[in-house]
């Protein structure tokens, strides 16, 4: 099966190019696509992506894709979620730990998931720690330079 990235960027091409009204329908482009995903994950992927359903003007609904602007300000709030929550962060050669103020482990891990870092497999996030496990080959060095990508103001400590 292909990466999630790789998933989502195909999601958004089929949104852009395509007219189409149900999750069915996208379901089906993604197979012609070698996609093979469940209704679960793909309603995941909508909601990642920030999809939403307008009216065509006649009888129904078909998939948008949220504004460059739209989706640069999203960013910027997960970017300040991370920054005001996260304490410090760690890493070994498959996982990376990243200690949070109490309470603020959940919304940092969803500013990490959200900001759909090719780097990252999943996260786990408890009361005040999350466990982001790495990509095969992608070392804790790659992975922060990756995030500082998206936050540039983030300090190591």
């Amino acid at each position: 099966m292909k990466e999630r990235s790789s998933r989502l960027k195909t999601i958004r091409r089929l949104i852009k190019n395509n007219r189409i009204e149900s999750q069915d329908e996208l379901l089906n482009f993604l197979l012609q696509e070698g996609f093979e995903v469940t209704q679960a994950t793909l309603s995941r992927d909508l909601k990642l992506l920030k999809v939403g359903k307008v009216s065509d003007g006649n009888s129904g609904y078909v998939y948008t894709l949220p504004s460059d602007e739209d989706r640069v300000e999203s960013e910027q709030i997960f970017v300040q979620d991370f920054l005001r929550g996260y304490v410090s962060i760690d890493w070994n050669a498959t996982t990376v730990v990243i200690k949070t103020f109490g309470g603020h482990a959940d919304a940092v891990a969803n500013a990490l998931d959200c900001l759909n870092m090719d780097e990252i497999l999943g996260t786990v996030a408890g009361d005040s720690c999350i466990f982001a496990s790495l990509k095969n080959g992608v070392s804790g060095e790659q992975f922060m330079k990756a995030l500082k990508k998206h936050i540039p103001d983030l300090e190591e400590y």
